[in-house]
């Protein structure tokens, strides 16, 4: 794995492990609800959903620390599978709830993605 690939892989598992805590830990605080754009009574409303999709970015995390330093043999497997699922669901979320998401998840996922493709 090239330098580049390993460090923009390092930022987009960074971004996840901000997400997790937003979603699961700061959801209606007023830094959670900033960040997403919640009124305090729907943030109170939607806390268990918030809270399992941060458990599913955390399982993206997982995914990218694995291909940053699991077995050297499998490093590569699963930062793939980890960054196309990061643009698949920042496609995703562009399309169906902010395009903000477009920015922040799948365009720094698929140039994390294109490097560790190029690298192999």
């Amino acid at each position: 794995m090239s330098i580049v690939a390993a460090v923009l892989t390092a930022l987009v598992a960074l971004v996840h492990v901000g997400i997790v805590v937003l979603e699961m830990a700061l959801w209606t605080t007023p830094r959670g609800r900033a960040a997403f754009g919640l009124t305090p009574e729907f943030a109170e409303q939607t806390t268990v959903l918030a809270a399992n999709q941060g458990l599913y970015n955390g399982f993206l995390v997982a995914a990218l620390v694995l291909g940053l330093v699991g077995p050297a043999d499998h490093r590569f497997a699963f930062a793939v599978f980890g960054l196309s699922c990061v643009v698949v669901a920042g496609l995703y979320g562009a399309a169906t709830a902010s395009r903000r998401i477009l920015w922040v998840q799948a365009v720094p996922g698929a140039l994390a993605l294109a490097a560790q493709l190029l690298s192999a």
